[in-house]
């Protein structure tokens, strides 16, 4: 572009901006448009963007699972009980003063009211060993104490807590063939784990009739380096027919079917408003240019190029784009960051409570959304302005 070409396009440019008031109720409706359209895209991304992080927090490559071979969560695997000393014995696993740092565990689902709407949830209730507490080094009791071994006491995750009724210490509660009761709340680095209920594995087995049979092993590794070590020497013991994850490569797994879901919801959703608010800035465009007829062709016949024109035109469909992605975007952050809720994990067909989370990332990517809607609102428009004839729009003067 040359030097005429460029001070001609901001001259142009300035002069669309500046006279953006005179048109201020056609340009706040595509604002508007382009605004409800990317508080939409960014609220409900934001909710798989919640969900992919609890599930990764609180997770470490150190730390692996072991579950019955070909099973792809807890809820569908089965250990005996010889299998997870086994387990626990198998080279690479931490040794603390009591022994392995390694926890066998059980996964069952059990009926707990939403605070929100009184309806009934799936909760896991997961059954530990000690060692569970020095595998997930980040769970520490933030009210009340630990179950005591042997007995049918609960704690609950400080998310389960806040999400689902019936949770406060001191709380009776009739699962399975036992009645339990809650003497603890816990933290986990608001991680999956916080939307749990823990006990005694070996009080959870005759609640259930699980017998002495468990579903998973936890164990921390010497270094994450030992992963290698420990899953080769299990995968080729005879006694043992088993599948070993990092417990961060299993949750982020996790998390993929709820993530694709909420994603191809949400981008159908925006794509479908886009279309809506794209037309609505075609009309703008359209009767911006069609009230600067004569100024457009004034500018032509005192030398102005083609390109300016269009650049021009683009430049004020893209900063109403510019304006409601903003608008839209920060909507989006005020309503939807750090809303707590629940929902279904589909893997597992437990709930998992979380904070919805609107990210620089998505913020970014709704205004991307938005500047692109601006594009496509303002080229055809643009492109008309500087196919019309000169002589039509002198004949408004």
């Amino acid at each position: 572009m040359t030097v005429r070409a460029l001070a001609q396009t901001l001259a142009v440019s300035m002069l669309n901006l500046r006279s953006l008031g005179q048109r201020l109720g056609s340009s706040s409706v595509a604002v508007a448009g382009f605004a409800g359209v990317v508080t939409v895209f960014v609220a409900v991304l934001s909710i798989a963007e919640g969900f992919r992080r609890v599930m990764e927090r609180g997770v470490a490559p150190d730390t692996v699972l072991v579950l019955r071979a070909g099973s792809e969560t807890e809820m569908s695997s089965g250990l005996e009980a010889e299998q997870t000393r086994i387990v626990k014995d198998a080279p690479g696993v931490r040794r603390g003063a009591e022994g392995p740092l390694a926890s066998a565990e059980l996964f069952v689902i059990v009926n707990v009211p939403k605070r929100a709407t009184g309806t009934d949830a799936n909760v896991p209730l997961r059954g530990v060993e000690p060692a569970a507490f020095a595998v997930r080094q980040d769970l520490q009791i933030v009210e009340g104490r630990r179950f005591a071994e042997g007995r049918n006491e609960v704690i609950v995750g400080r998310a389960a807590a806040r999400e689902f009724a019936g949770l406060e210490l001191g709380n009776r509660l009739k699962w399975g063939e036992g009645e339990w009761e809650v003497v603890g709340v816990f933290a986990a680095d608001d991680s999956v784990y916080e939307s749990e209920v823990w006990t005694d594995a070996r009080v959870l087995q005759p609640a259930y009739r699980r017998g002495a049979s468990f579903q998973s092993v936890y164990a921390k590794l010497e270094s994450p380096d030992a992963f290698g070590r420990f899953k080769d020497a299990l995968t080729a013991d005879p006694r043992l027919e088993v599948a070993v994850l990092r417990e961060d490569e299993y949750y982020a797994e996790q998390s993929k079917v709820m993530r694709q879901l909420v994603q191809t919801l949400g981008n159908t959703i925006a794509l479908l408003m886009a279309v809506g608010a794209t037309f609505g800035a075609l009309n703008t465009m359209y009767s911006a240019v069609a009230g600067r007829a004569r100024e457009i062709a004034t500018l032509r016949a005192l030398g102005f190029q083609g390109g300016p024109v269009v650049v021009s035109v683009m430049a004020e469909s893209l900063f109403l784009a510019l304006v409601g992605g903003l608008l839209g975007g920060g909507i989006a952050w005020l309503v939807a960051d750090g809303y707590h809720t629940a929902t279904m994990n589909f893997q597992t067909f437990s709930q998992v409570a979380f904070e919805l989370a609107v990210t620089p990332r998505l913020l970014a990517g709704g205004i991307t959304y938005a500047l692109a809607m601006g594009f496509f609102g303002g080229i055809f428009p643009a492109i008309r302005a500087v196919r019309a004839p000169i002589a039509s729009g002198l004949r408004q003067l």
